[in-house]
C-alpha cells in the first residue's frame, strides 16, 4: 500500500511540491479540471518517469499499480485490445493450490516485510540499522572529544585522522584490536613528543667531495721547469743563446714573415738568414709551446670548477660544516690557484724561463678534510633520524595505547553494544535473502499453475453481459487474433464498431475493460498479484444512468478492499464531478457531518496562482461544500449580490450532473418575467461559466432576490424534485 505521495516540479506543481500523507486503503481526491489530478495518477502509474516525485510504500513493498485515466483509454481503446486473462472455475484442485500458494506467498512477504522493518531502511530512523547508526554517531562524538583533548600534544600521532571523526573512530577501534605497545604515563608521552618532533630532524643529503688530483698534477709537469728554446745546431743558435733573447726573437717571427726587413732593426734581411732563424724554432719547440698553452687552459677550467663547487657547498647552508673555516680555506685555495694562473700565463709568454707553481696539496687536503668531516656528521645525523622514525612509530603506538586505557570503559561499552547489533543485522539480512529465494520459487510455482487455468474468454462474456444488462445492444466484444488472445468491438453484423461508437459508449467500454483488467492480467501469469487501483475521472461523457452504474461498480471494488476478498489492496478515486464524488464516497456508516472513517482519506487539489497544491480534510469536504450553497439560500442575512451565483451553482450541480434535463422545456413552463429569471439561471448552466454572472437589466434589490428565490423553488416543483428542495431547505 502507498503511504505517501510527493509530487514536485511536474505539471503545475512547484519545485517544493505537494504531499499526500498519510494515505489509507480508500482515498478520495477532488479537484476541478486542470488542477493537477491526472498528474497524481500518472505518478502512481509510472513513478520511474518522474525523478522529482516519490512514492512511499508500506513495509517498502511496492505493488502493481492499475491506473484508469485518459492515458489508459488512449493506449488500450484500439481496434484490437489485448485480452484479459482471468482464472477459470473449472479446476477446483488447481484453484485450491493457487489459494494455498497465495497464502504462502503472503506469509513469506509478511515475514520479509517484518524483517525489513526490524532491519530498517538504509539511512532511515527505525530498526537495527538506525540503532547501530545512532550508536556509532554517539561513539564518534565521544572519540572526537578524545581527539580534541589530546590534539595539542599528540597531533603528530594523529596524522591522517585529525580531520574526520569517522576516521578517528575507526583508528580507535583498529588500535583496540591490534595495539600491544607499552603503557606509559601521559607526562612521559608529552616529553617524548617534544623531543621526537622537534625541528631539523629530517634526513639530509651528503656533500659531494672535491677531487683536485688533476689540478695538483699540473704542478709536476716537466714542461714548466724546462727552458723551451730553439734548435742548437743552427748557426744563429749561438748568438741567440749568448744574448738570451730567444723569447724576444720568437715573438718577432710573425713580423718577419710579413716583411723582408728585420722586425728589430728594420734593415733588409737575406732570405737565407730568415730561413735559419725559422729553423731555430723547430717542431720540438712548437710542441712544448702547445703543451704549455694546453696546460694553462686545463688549469683554468679545473680551478674554476673547484671554486664553483666551493661556492655551492657554502650556499647549501649545511649545519654540519664549519662555514667560516671552510670559507677561509676556499679563499686561500682560490688565491693560490689565481697565482698559479698568472705563473702559467708568464710561462706562455716566456717559455724559456722555468716556472714553479705554488703547491695546492696542503690547502686541498684541508678543504677535502672539512667536507669529509661534514659528511661524517651528516651520516651520523641520518642514522639518528632513521632511529627517530622508528621511535616516532613506537611513540605513536604508545599514545594510542594510552588513549585506549584512558577511555576503556566507553570503548568496551560501545563494542559490547554494537556486537549484538552486527549479529542481529547479519542474521536479518541472511534471513531476508533466504525468504526472498523461497518467495521466488513460490511465485514461479504460482505462475505455472496460473498458466494452466487462465483464459481470456470469461472477460468477454462478463463484459457483454454487463453491456446487455445496461441496454447497450448495438455492439459487443469478441475474441480475435491467432490464439484468440485479443478483443475487438463489433456490431451485430460483425463489422468493427470502434470508429462508430459515441464518446459515452467508448468511455463505458473502456471502463468495463479496466474494471475486469484489475481482476486479471494481460498475460497468462500474474493474474493473482496484489495491486493498487486508481480511478481518474471515469465518468466523463457518461449520462446519469451510466454514471450511477460506474459509481456502483467502483463501490463494489471499494467494498472488496475493505473486506479483503480480492487482490486489490488500495483504491484512489479522483474526480471533478461533485455528484459522482458524493455517490461513490457515500457510506451509510459515516454520518454526513462526522469524521472520515479509519480506512479513508479526503483530499482537494487546488491551483492558486498557477501552482497546484493538495489539502487534506478530516471529513468529506465536497458534501459540506454543497451544503454550504444551500445554507446560503437558507440564511436570512444572505448577500443579495452573491445569491444569484449561488442559485445558479446549485442548479448546475443538481440538474446538469443528473443529465437528460431539457432546460428549454423547463424554461417554457414559466411565463413573463419568471421565464426570464429562469432562463437567466439556466443560461449560466449552458455557458458553463464558473464566475459571477452579471444580470442584464436586473438589479439586486430585495424584490428581485425574492423573485429569484421563488423561481428557484418552482424549478424543483416543475421537474418533480421538490422533495430534494424541501430536504435541503429543511422544510420536510
Amino acid at each position: 500500500m502507498i503511504e505517501q505521495i510527493e509530487i514536485a516540479a511536474q505539471g503545475s506543481y512547484s519545485a517544493d511540491g505537494a504531499k499526500l500523507s498519510p494515505l489509507k486503503q480508500i482515498n478520495f481526491i477532488f479537484g476541478t479540471n486542470g488542477v493537477g489530478k491526472t498528474t497524481i495518477s500518472r505518478v502512481i502509474a509510472d513513478i520511474a518517469a518522474y525523478r522529482h516525485c516519490s512514492l512511499k510504500w508500506k513495509h517498502q513493498k511496492p505493488l502493481a499499480c492499475f491506473v484508469y485515466n485518459s492515458d489508459f483509454v488512449a493506449k488500450n481503446f484500439t481496434p484490437q485490445m489485448r485480452g484479459i486473462f482471468t482464472l477459470g472455475e473449472n479446476s477446483i484442485d488447481i484453484l485450491e493450490k493457487i489459494r494455498d500458494i497465495k497464502c504462502r506467498i503472503d506469509d513469506i512477504e509478511d515475514t520479509i516485510a517484518n524483517r525489513n522493518e526490524a532491519l530498517g531502511p538504509e539511512g532511515g530512523s527505525t530498526g537495527k540499522r538506525a540503532e547501530k547508526r545512532n550508536l556509532r554517531a554517539n561513539f564518534e562524538a565521544c572519540c572526537w572529544r578524545i581527539k580534541k583533548k589530546h590534539d595539542f600534544y599528540f597531533k603528530n600521532a594523529f596524522t591522517g585522522v585529525r580531520n574526520s571523526a569517522a576516521k578517528f573512530c575507526n583508528k580507535i577501534l583498529a588500535e583496540k584490536a591490534t595495539n600491544t605497545s607499552k603503557l606509559l604515563e601521559i607526562e612521559e608521552l608529552k616529553r617524548q613528543a617534544t623531543i621526537l618532533f622537534g625541528e631539523g630532524l629530517e634526513q639530509q643529503p651528503s656533500i659531494t667531495t672535491l677531487d683536485m688530483t688533476d689540478l695538483i698534477a699540473v704542478e709536476a709537469d716537466t714542461v714548466l721547469a724546462k727552458k723551451v728554446v730553439g734548435k742548437e745546431d743552427v748557426d744563429v743558435a749561438a748568438l741567440i743563446r749568448r744574448l738570451g733573447n730567444s723569447d724576444w726573437v720568437r715573438q718577432g717571427l710573425p713580423y718577419l714573415k710579413q716583411d723582408e726587413h728585420c722586425p728589430f732593426c728594420q734593415q733588409e734581411i737575406s732570405t737565407a738568414l730568415a730561413a735559419r732563424i725559422n729553423d731555430y724554432f723547430d717542431e720540438t719547440y712548437l710542441n712544448d709551446i702547445a703543451a704549455i698553452s694546453k696546460l694553462s687552459e686545463n688549469y683554468e677550467i679545473l680551478s674554476n670548477t673547484i671554486i664553483r663547487r666551493c661556492e655551492e657547498i657554502l650556499a647549501s647552508g649545511s649545519q654540519h660544516i664549519d662555514t667560516e673555516a671552510f670559507q677561509r680555506d676556499c679563499d686561500q685555495l682560490s688565491n693560490r690557484m689565481a697565482t698559479n694562473m698568472r705563473l702559467l700565463e708568464n710561462k706562455k709568454r716566456e717559455p724559456s724561463v722555468p716556472v714553479t707553481l705554488e703547491p695546492l696539496e696542503d690547502l686541498a687536503q684541508r678543504v677535502v678534510a672539512r667536507i669529509k668531516a661534514a659528511n661524517l656528521a651528516i651520516a651520523e645525523h641520518n642514522r639518528l633520524v632513521e632511529n627517530i622514525i622508528t621511535q616516532r612509530r613506537i611513540h605513536a603506538a604508545q599514545v594510542w595505547k594510552f588513549l585506549l586505557h584512558e577511555n576503556d570503559d566507553a570503548i568496551q561499552t560501545y563494542m559490547k553494544t554494537v556486537d549484538p547489533l552486527d549479529k542481529a543485522i547479519s542474521g536479518l539480512l541472511r534471513g531476508i535473502e533466504a525468504k526472498q529465494t523461497e518467495l521466488r520459487l513460490a511465485q514461479a510455482e504460482l505462475r505455472e499453475l496460473e498458466k494452466n487455468i487462465t483464459s481470456v474468454q470469461p472477460t468477454v462474456t462478463a463484459i457483454n453481459d454487463l453491456l446487455a444488462s445496461f441496454g447497450f445492444s448495438g455492439f459487443s466484444l469478441r475474441t480475435a487474433g491467432d490464439r484468440n488472445h485479443l478483443y475487438e468491438i463489433v456490431r451485430e453484423d460483425g463489422r468493427c464498431a470502434n470508429t462508430t461508437l459515441s464518446e459515452g459508449e467508448k468511455s463505458f467500454v473502456s471502463f468495463l475493460y479496466f474494471y475486469h483488467l484489475i481482476r486479471g492480467s494481460i498475460s497468462e501469469v500474474d493474474v493473482t498479484t496484489d495491486r493498487i487501483v486508481v480511478f481518474d475521472d471515469p465518468v466523463s461523457s457518461l449520462d446519469s444512468d451510466v454514471l450511477f452504474i460506474v459509481s456502483t461498480l467502483i463501490k463494489r471494488v471499494i467494498q472488496e478492499v475493505l473486506i479483503g476478498s480480492g487482490q486489490i489492496k488500495q483504491v484512489f478515486m479522483l474526480t471533478h464531478n461533485i455528484y459522482f464524488h458524493k455517490e461513490v464516497s457515500y457510506n451509510s456508516k459515516r454520518n454526513p457531518e462526522a469524521q472520515a472513517l479509519s480506512h479513508e482519506t479526503f483530499w482537494i487539489v487546488r491551483k492558486v496562482g498557477g501552482i497546484s497544491n493538495t489539502f487534506d480534510y478530516p471529513h468529506n469536504p465536497i458534501k459540506t461544500s454543497y451544503e454550504l450553497l444551500w445554507s446560503e439560500v437558507r440564511n436570512p442575512n444572505r448577500s443579495n449580490v452573491m445569491i444569484h451565483n449561488t442559485l445558479r451553482r446549485i442548479v448546475e450541480n443538481y440538474f446538469r450532473i443528473l443529465g437528460n434535463v431539457d432546460t428549454d422545456k423547463i424554461i417554457q413552463k414559466f411565463d413573463g418575467k419568471d421565464q426570464m429569471l429562469c432562463a437567466s439561471l439556466f443560461s449560466w448552466v449552458n455557458d458553463g461559466s464558473h464566475s459571477i454572472y452579471d444580470d442584464i437589466g436586473m438589479s439586486s434589490d430585495e424584490s428581485i432576490v425574492a423573485r429569484y428565490l421563488d423561481v428557484f423553488r418552482k424549478i424543483f416543483e416543475v421537474t418533480e424534485h421538490i422533495s430534494h428542495y424541501q430536504m435541503m431547505m429543511g422544510t420536510s
